[in-house]
């Protein structure tokens, strides 16, 4: 399967929207959209995961870096809307202790406080 990847400004954070399954053959193209969105100053980026409906190791590692980078830059990464078995693969490998997760783009976007 394929993936697709969009980018949408909202303020001052971008909406990363990804779709498809996110693996060793398809995270690049993620990781690629990353460093561009870095290289043009942008450190606060939200991930709406709603159209991800596979992700493995390969995949979290780019949420991972992009975590460290966007830490490094003074920004933040949130992720927003995982499928269940997305959101399952983030409490095994427990990356939903280090990644702020919400249920929806909105409130990644808004920074609330997830419950």
């Amino acid at each position: 399967m394929s993936l697709t990847v969009h980018t949408e400004q909202r303020d001052d954070v971008v909406v990363v929207s990804v779709a498809g399954e996110l693996d060793m053959a398809t995270a690049p193209q993620v990781q690629d959209q990353i460093t561009d969105l870095l290289d043009k100053g942008h450190s606060r980026l939200v991930f709406d995961l709603a159209g991800v409906s596979f992700c493995d190791s390969t995949g979290l590692s780019v949420f991972v870096r992009a975590k460290n980078s966007c830490d490094e830059a003074g920004g933040v990464v949130r992720l927003a809307a995982p499928q269940r078995g997305v959101q399952r693969i983030l409490e095994v490998s427990g990356l939903i202790e280090v990644l702020q997760t919400y249920p929806t783009v909105d409130e990644a976007v808004a920074g609330t406080p997830a419950t």
